[in-house]
């Protein structure tokens, strides 16, 4: 539990970053404005006394929306085993052969429930991640293990390639940062062809000897070991061994091909940063990113469990929730306590890259908190783990305060400016929760 004291210095924090934001986003940055991230419209509507806890939260996401950070969102907050924040606004679509309009905060559209779904970008990764927590646990494998040692294709024997480990992937340590498939998307409904891009990948570095995040092998790498292991697509055993069990019954692993649902509509929003040119994400830009992920077919469709799962942030949080409580949830035990413990627990950490940037900080398929920049805080705890997705969703847990956090919106936005949005959010959740 954090004391009243941390609490005031994380909201003048708070504070400091929320003026940042408003700054980023046009809007003058006076007293006044500073107001309005609580909730304050103009002077003559000023409360009596300044909103806090659920309805401090409420505010803020609603401000977002407000003012066009995004057309759509969902922000969802377990606490323990119960759910405390469950806020839906905005809109995930569109009817007929409307476009979205970038210049306008709020056109018609469907209207965000808090059942609807969003593509989940990299916070589909944990997802898969867990699947090989649940095969480990099961004795099915190790993290020390070669991955030759269940998927015998997947390099020559006494290659240096033999040596990478279950663990080298999901500490995004295998010498594979990407593939030869990562943007044939007419491909990716292939597990067979995503099997041979990996079998034909060469390593860019030793195995172990260097951190470089792993876009989409992660999920290549992870979703064939699963399939090499049980026999079972990924995205049918996640659904089996996890979704299920938790009733996590609107997530899923790539859009499934033999049911109707309804997937938020994404926009790329031109970045407001000033302070030099906006770099890419994943080799795209917001639009180039938007416009590939709205795919229904081939993209949405793939089994890309680095990238392409779709649900609710009410699930995702409480996906956060289970391992919270011990890998067990409302009596349902997906995970033995001594593997939350293991794969939750900070495994690799190396400094930014000419000491700009952030420190790369990660458990068994978790990135972890406790660096500065950081979007889960300013900065979150170190015990904190999570994950975030490509310039529009972020989700964390964090055992101090027993707090599981996701956070998933339509409106991709470049790298500062999402981390801006991020932090507030994380930051208000946390000191008005705690």
């Amino acid at each position: 539990m954090v004391s009243n004291n941390s609490n005031v210095g994380r909201r003048s924090m708070l504070s400091a970053v929320g003026t940042g934001l408003l700054a980023l986003a046009g809007q003058p940055t006076s007293a006044g404005a500073t107001r309005a991230t609580t909730g304050v419209r103009n002077e003559d509507d000023v409360p009596e006394t300044v909103a806090r806890g659920e309805e401090r939260i409420e505010q803020v996401f609603e401000y977002h929306l407000e003012q066009g950070l995004h057309h759509g969102g969902q922000l969802a907050v377990y606490r323990g085993d119960e759910l405390v924040v469950d806020l839906a606004g905005g809109i995930t679509g569109v009817e007929g052969d409307d476009e979205l309009t970038k210049a306008e905060a709020d056109p018609d559209g469907v209207e965000t429930e808090p059942d609807s779904r969003f593509v989940l970008f990299s916070n589909t990764k944990p997802l898969a991640a867990a699947c090989v927590h649940v095969l480990a646990d099961d004795g099915e494998l190790a993290f020390d293990d070669p991955i030759v040692d269940h998927w015998p294709e997947f390099a020559d024997e006494n290659s240096e390639k033999a040596e990478v480990t279950v663990r080298h992937v999901l500490t995004h340590q295998s010498g594979i940062p990407e593939t030869d498939i990562d943007q044939e998307y007419d491909q990716w409904t292939d597990p067979d062809a995503l099997a041979a891009a990996v079998e034909d990948a060469e390593l860019q570095f030793s195995p172990g000897d260097e951190t470089s995040y792993q876009f989409y092998s992660f999920g290549w790498i992870t979703g064939e070991l699963v399939r090499q292991v049980t026999g079972d697509r990924i995205d049918d055993f996640a659904r089996e061994n996890l979704f299920e069990p938790l009733g996590m019954d609107r997530t899923h692993i790539g859009r499934p091909e033999d049911e109707d649902v309804d997937v938020a509509t994404l926009v790329g929003f031109e970045p407001y940063d000033r302070v030099g040119e906006p770099g890419l994400m994943a080799g795209y830009t917001t639009e180039e990113a938007a416009e590939t992920y709205n795919r229904e077919t081939t993209v949405q469709e793939g089994i890309n469990p680095a990238w392409t799962g779709i649900g609710p942030a009410r699930e995702l949080a409480r996906f956060y929730a289970c391992y919270l409580n011990g890998g067990e949830l409302d009596g349902t035990r997906v995970l033995s306590e001594e593997m939350v413990t293991t794969v939750t627990d900070l495994h690799v950490e190396e400094p930014p890259e000419d000491g700009v940037g952030t420190a790369s900080r990660y458990g068994l398929g978790f990135q972890r908190g406790g660096a500065v920049p950081d979007r889960r805080g300013v900065p979150a705890p170190e015990v904190t783990f999570g994950h975030g997705g490509l310039g529009s969703s972020m989700t964390w847990a964090d055992p101090e305060s027993d707090l599981a956090f996701a956070y998933v919106v339509n409106g991709i936005r470049d790298g500062y400016e999402h981390d801006a949005r991020i932090s507030i959010l994380s930051e208000t959740v946390r000191s008005e929760l705690t």
